[in-house]
């Protein structure tokens, strides 16, 4: 009898809790209850049609059936170098400074790589999207996690990343960044941003800004490149995705621009790991970001109208929450009468009492707890019924 394996890395991964609203969930629909699903932020919204056409046209063309780059195709790398330059004024060489990844988890992983080895340290917010966190852990290095906060201070966060610098040892490599921020909805400005830049710029510190949310602001609000701050090339690199602001979620397209000497090591390690996304997806992510320029801001129009109508809601039933200026999520503190309750027990009491999936905010860091996060992956009419269950379930409000 062979003895057990001692895996690597993977036994320090705490459980994966959202698990456990999904099971609750399935287990409630197959006893014929209707549960509104806004826990998994997994975009519902159709991919543009372009995108649809032009990868089956690319699909039925053999050539493109074999091995592609795994640092993007010359077209999209252009493609990318032209977004930007509409989009933020920023003029980026689409040889140096911009690669192509199988979406963003998968670049940010791998930089964590190329960046990080036992015995550094990154800086990473909490609350977090998970992989911000244990991107760090996989490389073996230390993840010090500095509190975000509630969703409405990212100056007074960019104030406690500094001074976690100052007074860690060993010195923090890279500060991990994300605005507009999953799960608490933060923004930054320009103002914000620059001056993150003009310290690290003074210190030997890369700045990795996660870019997700880039077209997915509200209230006439247009979040900020991190590219877009003088020197920012000297010190950060950026991931921008195709997932959200075209709801391309299962083509897995990302790009990571920025410093060159970043980029590039970051394609030399995965010209050892992959040969890139599907070749006719990459050409179908190239007619979409060079022909489809207006769908992100039909997106953002989609996601807003969601987020009045569940902040309304929410406010109408005595649930007081930070009204979110960007992504597609909502973040919530636990009303005052069930703080006696964790973040899963009260996912679970408004799965089983309301008939609402919520993601339990302990799920994004130990910084979480206390929270839930609602994504708005339903219409305004599913999100209305949502907030009648909450009204009716939630009996101390």
């Amino acid at each position: 009898m062979p003895r057990e394996i001692e895996f690597r890395r993977i036994p320090g991964l705490p459980p994966y809790v959202f698990t456990i609203i999904d099971a609750l969930k399935i287990e409630a629909r197959r006893a014929g209850r209707d549960v509104v699903d806004l826990g998994f932020g997994n975009p519902d919204l159709p991919s543009p049609e372009i995108a649809v056409e032009k990868l089956a046209e690319a699909a039925h063309n053999t050539r493109n059936h074999r091995y592609s780059a795994s640092r993007g195709i010359p077209k999209l790398r252009e493609a990318v170098a032209g977004l930007y330059q509409r989009r933020f004024g920023v003029t980026l060489d689409p040889d140096t400074e911009i690669i192509s990844t199988i979406g963003a988890k998968e670049g940010f992983s791998h930089l964590m790589w190329v960046l990080l080895q036992p015995g550094d340290a990154a800086i990473v917010p909490t609350p977090s999207y998970p992989i911000h966190i244990w991107g760090p852990y996989f490389a073996g290095a230390d993840a010090r996690q500095v509190d975000i906060g509630d969703g409405t201070d990212a100056a007074g966060y960019i104030d406690r990343v500094m001074e976690a610098w100052e007074y860690g040892w060993p010195k923090p490599r890279v500060v991990v960044l994300s605005f507009p921020h999953n799960p608490t909805t933060t923004i930054a400005t320009k103002e914000d941003l620059q001056r993150l830049v003009d310290w690290a710029r003074e210190r030997d510190v890369v700045l990795v800004h996660d870019l997700a949310y880039a077209d997915m602001t509200f209230d006439g609000f247009r979040p900020p490149s991190i590219m877009e701050c003088e020197g920012a090339k000297e010190v950060a690199v950026e991931l921008y995705s195709m997932t959200k602001s075209y709801s391309m979620a299962g083509w897995r397209v990302a790009f990571l621009v920025g410093r060159k000497d970043v980029v590039q090591a970051l394609a030399k390690l995965k010209s050892y790991l992959d040969y890139g996304t599907f070749q006719p997806v990459q050409i179908a992510a190239t007619v979409t970001l060079n022909e489809a320029t207006e769908y992100p801001q039909e997106v953002s129009a989609v996601y807003e109208s969601r987020r009045n109508a569940l902040y309304d809601g929410l406010q109408r039933i005595g649930w007081d929450i930070h009204k979110p200026g960007g992504t597609m999520f909502a973040w919530a503190r636990i009303p005052e009468p069930y703080r006696d309750m964790d973040s899963i027990e009260f996912a679970t009491h408004v799965i089983e009492r309301c008939d609402v999936a919520v993601s339990p905010g302990v799920g994004f860091g130990p910084g979480g707890d206390g929270f839930v996060r609602f994504a708005l992956i339903e219409n305004e009419h599913r999100i209305g019924q949502a907030v009648r269950g909450l009204k009716r379930g939630l009996e101390r409000l």
